[in-house]
């Protein structure tokens, strides 16, 4: 029996078009905004500095500046904790669902200024929340 061996060349022929599929762009917030516009723009949304955003994931500041304006493709590695770090989902991240307005503007600064008072002793918290409630006993509620 013999077999007949044909060379890669003779059967694979690179020289010819091949359909490929062409690669889809993800739709996002804008038709044209690439991932770094989006990570900008969230992270600017939800009150971070790059430098604020490279503490929280414990990257530098400049990796943050290198996502933003440089990079084509998203770090997935800690894409994760970008998008957690943002309060988004990693689809949201990447433009392929929309963000979905929570319908409620906090000031997300503030609140990670609370986590980290909470995370505080309880003898370093006490001065903090009297300053606080002395704050807001002398200012008027805007309820009811």
């Amino acid at each position: 029996m013999k077999l007949k061996i044909r060379a890669y060349t003779t059967w694979h022929d690179l020289t010819q078009e091949h359909p490929v599929m062409p690669k889809t762009k993800l739709q996002g917030h804008k038709k044209d905004e690439t991932f770094g516009r989006r990570m900008a723009r969230l992270r600017q949304a939800a009150g971070y500095s790059q430098r604020e955003l490279a503490a929280e994931i414990r990257i530098s500041q400049r990796m943050i500046a290198y996502y933003e304006s440089k990079a084509e493709h998203p770090p997935t590695h800690i894409l994760p904790n970008i998008a957690k770090a943002l309060g988004v989902s990693t689809d949201q991240l990447l433009g392929v669902e929309k963000e979905k307005p929570n319908g409620r503007v906090q000031d997300t600064r503030l609140w990670r200024r609370f986590r980290q008072v909470e995370k505080l002793p309880p003898a370093q918290r006490k001065p903090i929340i009297q300053v606080l409630d002395a704050f807001l006993q002398g200012t008027p509620s805007k309820r009811g």
